[in-house]
């Protein structure tokens, strides 16, 4: 189990100097336009949702089009008509739904495993196990192990009673700006193989790499092309080769998460250096907010544009994306908000007006929002040199 997805996997790649994309489904066109793109260019693509973006029916859905994980899936198969789609689970895990905000230890545990039986029950190929998250304190890299051995093992157990093809994917750490600490990556590979070895368990898929990436406003803040050097840290083109080389040494792939907003540059750096995957997320989501507000003033709907505005900044979505201190204006702060609000009443009744308008000038609204979000997303696959 799981070996076929591998094998899949490492076939495409292996006369191809690629990385493979894993896109964020922030809405229903990224959703669609990704699935196309997949099917137009004959190119495997990761569809990575968040437990907050897609939860099963009992975790109360989530925000991307008010879908449950079973929703999801099937409209995905339904129009994945050449199978090129990848359902992915990311940042499954304790705590990583709201739903779970005042649970204990185990109700969280036990809350996750949960949802991944739902997603392994809806199709899903690639489970991400990440027990990063503690609402109560900070737990050693022992004890976040543990607690990924033991979410590993029941989705294990629970794949094999259903007799299902599945691959895993494993992050132990948050997000930082910086690069793994070597010796602490090896440790964590050195047990995660054995752990695998010893309960005859295949060794994950991928596995997740600090690669001086993170998102913050609508920009990449990490070290990954920083033009200055980050105090006490190897710089990424030294680092990163290292890393490589340890995923190598125990036969996994590296996963970037965060590559959203880099340069075209450090983009074709990837299948270069051999990063074999990379995941983005909220570039997606930017870019078709910001298309729906400039459609909105080009055409001159402003009390539409200020309606859209004021309805994704009262949602205080953008909070966790702002740089300390940072003196972004409330209009870039709704456009960073925006998907999260694309799927509430008054973002649909607003939209459905707007569609109204549009269609007396000759416009579609989706189209023009497709076509700009099939840019953002084809900016990666030729950049990692997919097509």
């Amino acid at each position: 189990m799981g070996r076929m997805i591998k094998e899949e996997i490492l076939n495409f790649r292996k006369n191809k100097c690629c990385t493979l994309l894993g896109v964020g489904p922030m809405s229903i066109n990224c959703i669609n336009t990704t699935i196309d793109i997949a099917n137009e260019y004959e190119i495997p693509i990761f569809l990575i949702s968040s437990r907050r973006q897609i939860d099963c029916e009992s975790k109360g859905k989530g925000y991307v089009n008010n879908w449950s994980t079973l929703e999801f899936s099937n409209h995905v198969k339904e129009r994945d008509k050449k199978g090129f789609i990848y359902l992915s689970r990311d940042h499954g895990g304790p705590w990583q739904n709201p739903v779970e905000k005042n649970f204990n230890l185990k109700e969280a545990m036990e809350s996750a495993k949960d949802s991944y039986l739902e997603d392994m029950k809806a199709g899903y190929k690639i489970l991400h196990i990440d027990p990063s998250i503690d609402i109560h304190g900070k737990p050693d890299t022992n004890e976040i192990l543990n607690r990924a051995f033991e979410l590993y093992e029941y989705c294990w157990e629970q794949a094999q009673n259903m007799n299902i093809d599945i691959a895993f994917e494993i992050g132990t750490e948050e997000q930082s700006e910086g690069t793994n600490c070597l010796e602490e990556f090896e440790y964590t590979l050195e047990k995660m193989t054995t752990f695998c070895s010893k309960n005859k368990i295949p060794i994950p898929l991928f596995i997740v790499a600090q690669t001086g990436t993170k998102v913050m406003e609508m920009k990449n803040i990490g070290s990954f092309e920083s033009p200055i050097r980050v105090e006490n840290e190897i710089p990424s083109e030294i680092q990163l080769p290292k890393v490589l080389e340890i995923c190598k040494k125990f036969n996994l792939l590296m996963k970037e998460h965060n590559a959203d907003y880099l340069s075209n540059e450090s983009l074709q750096w990837h299948p270069k250096l051999g990063i074999p995957a990379a995941n983005v997320a909220p570039e997606f989501g930017v870019t078709e907010s910001k298309t729906f507000l400039r459609i909105l003033e080009e055409n001159n709907l402003n009390k539409l544009a200020n309606e859209f505005i004021q309805i994704s900044y009262d949602s205080m979505k953008w909070e966790k994306w702002i740089i300390k201190d940072s003196k972004i204006d409330n209009k870039n702060k709704a456009i960073i908000a925006g998907h999260y609000v694309f799927s509430s009443k008054d973002f649909i009744d607003l939209k459905s007006k707007a569609c109204i308008e549009l269609k007396r000038k000759g416009l579609n609204l989706d189209e023009l929002l497709c076509k700009e979000i099939k840019k953002s997303i084809l900016r990666y696959i030729r950049n990692f040199n997919l097509i």
